[in-house]
């Protein structure tokens, strides 16, 4: 498509910008996704070259490296020992030590179990002492341990060789500073580098640790678990689970189970009502929480600081507390249906009925939505320049047209960024949907306990907390994954904010 310049653009009435905005968006995708694909290429065109180098390095540095240099690539540190830097080579010889002595008594037993998941669970067997007997059980391989542990062995093992390179890399490094008849930096030096110069390292190495083993560690583990049967029927010590390859992401192309519910047809319909959620609970909020914004400000209003205290003050309540309140209000056996019967009419099925309680968690989201809104908004309004208006009055343009031509493009433009990730977070907003209705109303024809209302954060938690179906919800979570990168990266590249930083400047 033809890229019109501003003047141009200037010449179009209101639909025709529209349109043309509209179809510039979608003819940009493709452009999108080329370029994705030509940086995920340049990516591991670059991780190729970098693995290359450094097995190059490794070649060369042992081919022209002195005999320290070539001792320490059995014995870490050594060379760094006997060129004064005693400090340094301590740690590389403690690491590798520690890396021995784990691999050794505790995660090579895990690391040669890692290709099957163990080979037995538990046993039972008569026990006779005294001549009493009894049935004893005995554990013997943990499907679920091994594959923890063994996913930790590797991450250390990654760890172990990054800093084996490290200590010959530095071996090289001294070589050459020797070479050009220079002083090597003493132990007392890296004491003062660590707290000074060197500061942010000694600071950032905790958190760092902290993230891969809490963080990064979990979702490698998760990510394998879609690639086993770990379910109810294999429940480790007693039934081992084992590697079953793609077996369940086929699940999700399979849309008829025999007359039940299909694994495949109710992930389509939860994704679908989560990216109807997610719009509606995103953008609702945005506009309206706007609208509350500028009623507040408006010149006239009185008690302005009230109004925003009210707000402001519901806020301050926890969140779950309101949404446990609101759930049992709306409930079947609630206050509203049972006002409803006392004055003989029919209760509201606002829990019970497939579109209504889609409908009634959209609106209380509403509710709780405003008051953020609101004050985000407020901050921003209150920044717009005021000539921009007054040149719009002078001009004759009516409230409508100021809204639409100076406070919501710059709104817009401010906010962008905030509407996508609270998209992405009302995707993944568990309390709202969990509190107010669990996922429900429930269906048989839904797979897995899922209902009407379940987003596919929620599906999850039922699959691994209510049905113990660890492998499909491992898969869920990496679907997420997918779907919400996809979409955060595509609209984070086509919104005005990150592409013409300088328009409101």
């Amino acid at each position: 498509m033809e890229k019109l310049d501003s003047l141009e653009y200037l010449h179009l009435n209101k639909w025709q910008r529209f349109t043309y905005n509209l179809a510039l968006f979608f003819t940009s995708i493709p452009g999108f996704f080329k370029n994705l694909f030509l940086a995920i290429g340049r990516f591991f065109k670059k991780l190729g070259l970098g693995i290359a180098n450094f097995f190059r390095n490794i070649v060369l540095f042992f081919i022209h490296g002195d005999w320290k240099t070539k001792v320490s690539y059995v014995i870490m540190g050594f060379g760094s020992i006997l060129r004064g830097q005693w400090l340094r080579g301590l740690l590389f010889l403690a690491m590798e030590a520690a890396f021995i002595l784990y691999m050794v008594f505790f995660g090579g037993q895990y690391l040669a179990s890692l290709g099957n998941l163990g080979k037995l669970g538990a046993t039972t067997e008569e026990v006779c002492v005294l001549g009493e007997c009894a049935p004893t059980t005995t554990y013997h391989d943990q499907s679920f341990l091994i594959l923890l542990y063994s996913v930790l062995s590797l991450f250390f093992m990654v760890a172990f060789i990054f800093t084996w390179y490290l200590n010959i890399k530095q071996n090289h490094i001294n070589e050459q500073i020797l070479k050009e008849k220079k002083a090597l930096t003493k132990s007392s030096d890296d004491l003062r580098a660590m707290v000074d110069e060197q500061f942010y390292k000694t600071l950032l190495a905790l958190p760092t640790i902290g993230i891969t083993v809490f963080t990064i560690l979990p979702i490698v583990f998760m990510i394998l678990v879609a690639f086993t049967n770990f379910d109810k029927n294999h429940q480790p010590p007693q039934n081992l689970f084992t590697w079953v390859g793609f077996e369940n992401f086929g699940q999700l192309f399979t849309w008829s189970n025999g007359g039940g519910a299909s694994f495949g047809a109710t992930f389509g319909q939860i994704l679908l009502w989560t990216l109807v959620w997610a719009f509606f609970a995103t953008f609702t909020n945005y506009f309206l929480g706007m609208m509350v914004a500028m009623l507040i400000n408006k010149k006239g209003i009185r008690l302005k600081k009230l109004w925003r205290t009210i707000l402001v003050f519901s806020i301050a309540i926890p969140q779950f507390i309101s949404l446990l309140y609101v759930s049992k209000m709306f409930a079947d056996d609630g206050i509203i249906n049972g006002l409803l019967r006392s004055w003989g009419a029919n209760p509201i099925p606002f829990w019970t009925d497939r579109w209504l309680s889609k409908i009634t968690v959209i609106i209380i989201n509403i509710w709780i939505g405003i008051p953020y809104l609101m004050l985000i908004t407020t901050g921003i309004l209150m920044n717009i320049p005021a000539d921009l208006y007054e040149s719009a009055k002078i001009d004759g343009a009516s409230p409508a047209q100021q809204y639409f031509k100076i406070t919501l493009p710059y709104m817009l433009f401010v906010t962008g960024p905030y509407l996508l990730t609270s998209f992405t977070g009302n995707m993944n907003n568990f309390n709202v949907i969990f509190l107010l209705t669990g996922g429900g109303p429930t269906d048989i024809n839904l797979y897995g306990g899922a209902g009407h209302t379940s987003l596919l954060i929620t599906w999850l938690y039922t699959l691994t907390v209510d049905d113990t179906n660890y492998k499909l919800a491992a898969v869920i979570g990496i679907l997420i994954f997918i779907v919400v990168a996809l979409l955060s990266t595509i609209v984070y590249n086509v919104i005005p904010s990150t592409k013409n930083e300088e328009d409101f400047a």
